[in-house]
């Protein structure tokens, strides 16, 4: 005589915790218990049967052990949109049974919050790992908006840095957001309109901001106009800004925008201070960096002029004095030919002023700064002409009206870049003419080098040139590699982006864009002023007081 079961099934399925679920053989709900139609927002266990499940008919997954960073388990994931409440995640196990095959039962439980905290601990350690590459400002940067976005599924993220001054910001890392060569003088406009801006109020008061419902802020304001199109394209609803703090200061602020229905709590406020302080490490860090590298370069740049001063200048003078002594020794009553003692000294003066001539130029292109305290313009048009009197090659330089009224150290970069592209055509092109221009357009700095050379080719330091779908050829190897690297990074500095087109008869044409920073003004007394929209153009005095609304 066997003993009856104390519990029956139905009533372990009735309380047991987890959702159990029957599904026919098309995944159809057949059967649901109280947890099931809990989980599934259902008011009633019958109001889903007959309803299409989100689980998938396969008996298990394969058994796979998660990664340090993976959010992965041996169990399946489901996504559930329920008629009310945010979206959902459930980690499942479905079994057929044995005695009607055609049906399949599916234990689940929700793992919304859950998978959530590990996706956000595995984009601070992913980025943590990031800092720790030898990647440029702006691609860590551009990372770290990318965790950003896939961790909490926000619409859009960018990442703004302050200069060394603290007066202006550059749009240094993205994610979500088209890129658009006019936003910076659409924002312009929007802030000359009184558009206000919060990011710049999070910059002062050094605290999150977060402002819900800020895209029907922006649409209803007509200060915004130029850019209801462009912020349009994002499906996004509130905004948030975070400061980037290191060492006491702000470097900056990273500013969020979530998609409709996300929710603003102190978790997501926590998870993006977290992400916030990465970034910042990275400006810090990229910040000393910067500074240990320049010091390093101005003190080579020092200690190969003076040994090129002392070595040559003391060989051109002694060139100098032979012809003196020979031009004496023509002028005396012996014997000596003075059309030989003439023809001598010609030569040697010749001699001295070509190495003297090649002097400067190694001079001022080791130490530019006192040139470019008059201007870019003055300092490329001095290396332009020293590049022709040692060369022959013919240059031909276009400046704009505006080129001269960018800042000194963006200056430098950009001369140092132009100078890279120059040693290259002369060290490897074959070229007979180039052309350089040099340009302040829409809030950017541009410049574009173009020779008649062989392009990049195998041969001489260069490769076969292949373009990608940006027109972009593949970076060469060796010394001119290395250039193409150095200028790269010296524009990636600045946020800003290189391209180089080359064809073995069309030449090569190097192709920089650096946008102009945005200047942070002081508010006013009284005034909230600020931002969301970031940019990285210098902002004008306000025609009209900012609006104190939205």
């Amino acid at each position: 005589m066997s003993a009856s079961p104390l519990v029956g099934w139905d009533d372990i399925a009735a309380v047991a915790p987890d959702g159990l679920a029957v599904l026919d053989c098309v995944g159809r709900f057949v059967r649901l218990n109280p947890a099931a139609a809990a989980l599934l927002r259902a008011d009633a266990e019958g109001d889903l049967i007959g309803a299409p499940s989100p689980f998938t008919l396969v008996e298990g997954a394969a058994e796979c052990r998660a990664g340090l960073l993976e959010v992965r388990s041996d169990e399946q994931v489901a996504h559930w949109e329920p008629v009310r409440g945010p979206r959902r995640e459930f980690a499942y196990r479905a079994r057929s049974l044995p005695a009607d095959p055609k049906f399949t039962v599916v234990s689940f439980r929700d793992v919304t919050d859950e998978w959530h905290r590990q996706r956000r601990v595995a984009a601070i350690a992913r980025t943590s790992i990031a800092l720790a590459s030898e990647g440029s400002l702006g691609s860590t940067l551009d990372a770290v908006a990318q965790q950003i976005v896939q961790a909490d599924g926000l619409a859009g993220v960018q990442i703004l840095t302050l200069d060394s001054t603290g007066r202006e910001l550059r749009l240094m890392g993205s994610a979500g957001l088209r890129h658009w060569d006019v936003f910076l003088d659409r924002l312009l406009e929007c802030r000359d309109r009184g558009a206000r801006l919060y990011m710049l109020d999070t910059l002062k008061e050094r605290k999150p901001i977060v402002v819900p419902h800020r895209w029907a802020q922006i649409l209803e304001d007509p200060a915004w106009e130029p850019l209801h199109a462009y912020l349009g394209e994002l499906n996004w609803d509130s905004f948030v800004s975070v400061p980037l703090m290191a060492r006491g200061r702000p470097e900056g602020v990273l500013n969020a925008y979530f998609a409709p229905g996300q929710e603003i709590g102190s978790r997501t406020l926590e998870f993006l201070a977290a992400m916030a302080e990465q970034a910042a490490l990275a400006v810090d860090y990229a910040t000393l960096l910067q500074r240990e590298r320049e010091g390093a370069r101005r003190n080579e740049r020092q200690r190969l002029a003076r040994d090129l001063h002392d070595s040559i200048v003391q060989q051109v003078f002694s060139i100098g004095m032979q012809a003196n002594a020979v031009g004496v020794l023509g002028a005396r009553d012996e014997a000596v030919p003075a059309e030989a003692v003439r023809a001598f000294a010609d030569e040697v003066g010749a001699l001295s002023r070509t190495v003297l001539a090649d002097l400067r130029a190694m001079v001022h292109e080791l130490r530019p700064a006192s040139s470019l305290r008059l201007g870019l313009e003055d300092a490329v048009t001095a290396l332009v002409k020293s590049t022709v009197n040692r060369t022959g090659l013919s240059i031909r330089l276009e400046c704009g009206r505006q080129v001269d009224t960018v800042e000194p150290e963006l200056a430098e970069d950009m001369y140092r870049i132009v100078g890279e592209a120059i040693h290259n055509v002369v060290k490897h092109a074959e070229a007979t003419t180039v052309t350089i221009r040099l340009a302040v357009h829409d809030h950017t700095l541009t410049a574009a080098i173009r020779d008649d050379g062989r392009g990049i080719t195998e041969s001489g330091g260069r490769r076969a040139a292949q373009e990608n779908e940006d027109g972009e050829a593949a970076t060469a190897t060796g010394h001119h590699g290395y250039g193409l690297r150095t200028m790269r990074e010296r524009t990636e500095r600045w946020g800003g982006t290189m391209r180089i087109r080359s064809g073995a008869r069309s030449g090569t044409t190097v192709r920089v864009v650096i946008p102009l920073p945005v200047r942070v003004q002081e508010s006013p007394p009284g005034s909230e002023g600020s931002g969301s929209i970031p940019s990285a153009v210098p902002l004008r005095e306000a025609e009209n007081p900012a609006r104190s609304g939205s």
